[in-house]
């Protein structure tokens, strides 16, 4: 009886030792389960020529320091002369293949797009594209993309930008879509980014919108499309809404869809937004510091990592250097979590390169 009683009263004491070291803060029930960790391959596209390969683990319960870097290398598509990236895409049917494309011009005039081998990092096709006449400047162009289950269809930051489709299999161009047929005429916005949704029926496209002045205007519309109809080149509009932010500080940039389709993280420079994907109202707005260029959500949702162009004043660098950093954002608290960890720096520091080393779009494998 005695040692029933023993064992019962060690069982309570670790019980409540884990309830204990299990809560959050003053604002969380004292009573809650640790939140399970994650760990994947992100990769982040920096802009020179190569996306950093960051192993990564997540532990949201470590509120100060929640992204641990396991592990910082390179997949290498080109220099930064004629592959400069903004974008990365890993395949649907495929995880071991990431499809890319350049957003600045070759010195023959031409962008690049292609696909990887993640096994390896090598590339297995790399074909070239001219910049279309209605494109306003050599830059910068292709930054998001997105797909169905046989093309890949990376979109332009041009003047007046467009959306192309290319074969998956052969990497063929099929068709290049404006959207001047649905309204958005030349010169009245700026920038397209846009992603395809989980089950391959919508294509979302976020497009600034420009001022009186010709300036942004903190105006993000957003514009789902029928991307069966896309992929034949056709542009068909199903619905839209209009996110308000702050004239020339909020432009939105790429975005991702939760995996279940229920929401979309959606980046905007200067704050990130989280929207209901069914109706597209705002549910949640994050000020950040730096510049929110991309946000990929876990597996199930409930966090999501952000691309972050930071300015650290205490740069090891120098004072203004930037850095390319990622961080955790808790979905379902609605709030940011923790410090920022550079995916940039940090491995140019480890190979010797010194300045800026900036980022844009990511996307990676969760295991």
């Amino acid at each position: 009886m005695k040692r029933v009683l023993v064992l019962a009263v060690a069982v309570a004491l670790v019980f409540a030792g884990y309830l204990a070291f299990t809560t959050v803060d003053s604002k969380t029930p004292s009573l809650v389960a640790a939140a399970k960790t994650y760990s994947g391959t992100l990769y982040v596209a920096g802009m020179g020529g190569h996306f950093a390969k960051a192993d990564i683990t997540i532990d949201p319960n470590d509120s100060n320091n929640p992204i641990k870097m396991n592990n910082l290398d390179r997949i290498v598509i080109g220099d930064k002369v004629t592959h400069a990236t903004h974008d990365a895409r890993v395949d649907s049917n495929d995880k071991n293949i990431m499809f890319w494309s350049t957003f600045k011009a070759d010195k023959s005039g031409m962008l690049h797009v292609g696909k990887t081998d993640l096994k390896t990092g090598e590339k297995i096709t790399d074909v070239t594209i001219g910049i279309d006449k209605r494109a306003k400047g050599p830059a910068p162009m292709y930054c998001a993309s997105g797909q169905s289950k046989t093309s890949f269809m990376p979109m332009t930051m041009a003047g007046e930008a467009y959306i192309d489709v290319f074969d998956k299999a052969t990497m063929k161009h099929k068709h290049r879509v404006f959207l001047d047929g649905i309204g958005y005429k030349k010169g009245t916005y700026q920038f397209f980014h846009g992603i395809n949704s989980p089950d391959m029926k919508h294509f979302l496209v976020a497009i600034n919108m420009l001022g009186a002045d010709g300036k942004p205007s903190g105006k993000v519309e957003l514009v789902v499309l029928d991307l069966a109809e896309l992929e034949k080149g056709k542009a068909k509009m199903i619905t839209g809404k209009t996110l308000t932010g702050e004239p020339g500080k909020t432009i939105s940039f790429r975005q991702f869809y939760t995996n279940d389709g229920k929401y979309i993280l959606q980046s905007g420079r200067d704050r990130m937004f989280l929207l209901d994907a069914k109706t597209l109202e705002l549910l949640d707005e994050e000020m950040v510091k730096g510049e929110n260029h991309d946000v990929m959500p876990t597996p199930d949702g409930k966090y999501a990592v952000l691309t972050l162009r930071e300015t650290f004043a205490d740069n090891k660098e120098g004072p203004g250097i930037q850095d390319g950093t990622v961080q955790l954002y808790d979905v379902t608290a609605k709030k940011l979590v923790g410090k920022s960890v550079s995916v940039c720096a940090a491995c140019h520091n480890n190979i010797g390169i010194k300045g800026n080393a900036v980022l844009c779009g990511l996307d990676g494998n969760w295991k």
